[in-house]
């Protein structure tokens, strides 16, 4: 299976806007299985930001309610996340992950997700 690849981040001016793209397996987008988001801030921890579950529902990390949309194109194997009015402490490296290895409970807990891609950074700038 094709690792998942991201692209869109960048540089931005607090209360910007940046949409971050993945191609991700198409086996997780076929059986409709767990994908999600991630990113890490420099000397912090990987955490969770949104995850999109098999019957399409949604989950957000608190900080980014409101602001973030985790959204999929099927026929293009590609998830996204737009991310609007963006703040300093978005300022991270974004992960694509995926799961490719069978139905499970969507969750933030990162060992669920087989398949990472390699990130792309956001920063943003007061």
């Amino acid at each position: 299976e094709v690792q998942p690849v991201e692209s869109g981040g960048g540089s931005v001016q607090a209360g910007g806007s940046l949409r971050l793209s993945c191609v991700v397996p198409e086996v997780t987008v076929r059986r409709e299985l767990c994908m999600g988001w991630f990113r890490q801030a420099p000397g912090k921890g990987r955490e969770g930001v949104a995850l999109l579950g098999s019957n399409g529902g949604t989950v957000y990390t608190g900080s980014v309610k409101g602001r973030f949309t985790i959204s999929k194109d099927n026929p293009k194997n590609t998830l996204y996340l737009q991310m609007d009015s963006l703040k300093p402490e978005d300022t991270a490296m974004y992960y694509c992950a995926a799961r490719t290895g069978g139905l499970v409970f969507c969750s933030w807990d990162q060992s669920l997700f087989d398949s990472w891609g390699q990130g792309t950074q956001v920063t943003v700038s007061s």
